[in-house]
């Protein structure tokens, strides 16, 4: 009987254990091949939590999970992305934490998904500039956008993706830009009056086990060949975008 008696009301035993289970799994594929995890878990998330419990949860979750990627691959991060990175996300912060949380979600569900497609298809002439400016302004906008849309880690992604840095460098910076951005995220949240309180033993096991399964992704990046790397994100950045997409259909079909 103990062992119920940090179960939130508002979840079953078995529910509980599928959100501990499943940060695990997300945690994993992230470390291995970048991202996807928190695609994964936003979506499971949100046919369990009540609507206004996914976004801020979520943030948390992402939040433990990317800093512990980010640990283990800390001496892998580009210091000076992260710096611009942390001075997009701080005004995208400032900026949607002023907006009501009402915009039309799948329009922007749309343009995320067009845009990575984009990202990742673009003749090499017409691709995303490899600039500090325009990875600041990935910042930004990718930090105002997910205090509406949740999961923004593809979007980041493609914004780093002409930067060409190495696999390990890539998912390292990658994880670090978010745990600025999710940490930005929570604080926002808290200040709104999100109470996050009753989450807090599921949020603790949660992130427990996200860093077991970076642990073990991370063996498994450490044996990735770079344009095998590639080509893997290449699938996955579009199966995410198109997704996107689906869903923003969804509403209007």
């Amino acid at each position: 009987m103990m062992s119920y008696l940090y179960i939130p009301d508002f979840l079953s035993v078995f529910d509980f254990w599928m959100l501990v289970a499943l940060s695990f799994f997300t945690s994993f594929l992230t470390a291995a091949i970048g991202l996807g995890g928190g695609t994964i878990m936003l979506a499971v998330l949100a046919q369990i939590l009540p609507v206004k419990a996914i976004i801020p949860i979520h943030g948390v979750v992402q939040l433990g999970s990317n800093f512990g990627r980010a640990a283990v691959l800390s001496g892998s991060v580009d210091k000076t992305l992260l710096l611009y990175f942390f001075i997009g996300s701080l005004a995208g912060a400032l900026v949607g934490g002023k907006i009501a949380i009402d915009l039309p979600v799948d329009a922007l569900r749309m343009v995320l998904g067009i845009f990575i497609l984009y990202a990742v298809w673009a003749p090499p002439k017409l691709s995303l500039p490899a600039t500090n400016s325009a990875w600041t302004l990935g910042g930004f906008l990718s930090t105002l956008l997910t205090m509406f849309v949740g999961a923004t880690g593809p979007f980041v992604m493609a914004m780093l993706r002409p930067f060409k840095l190495q696999p390990m460098s890539q998912v390292a910076t990658l994880a670090a830009s978010l745990v600025i951005q999710h940490s930005f995220k929570v604080i926002v949240f808290g200040v709104l009056g999100f109470v996050f309180t009753p989450y807090i033993p599921l949020l603790g096991l949660m992130v427990v086990v996200g860093f077991l399964g970076t642990l073990l992704g991370r063996m498994v990046l450490l044996r990735a060949n770079p344009p095998l790397f590639t080509g893997i994100l290449n699938i996955v950045l579009t199966m995410l975008a198109l997704r996107l997409i689906w869903l923003a259909l969804g509403q209007v079909l």
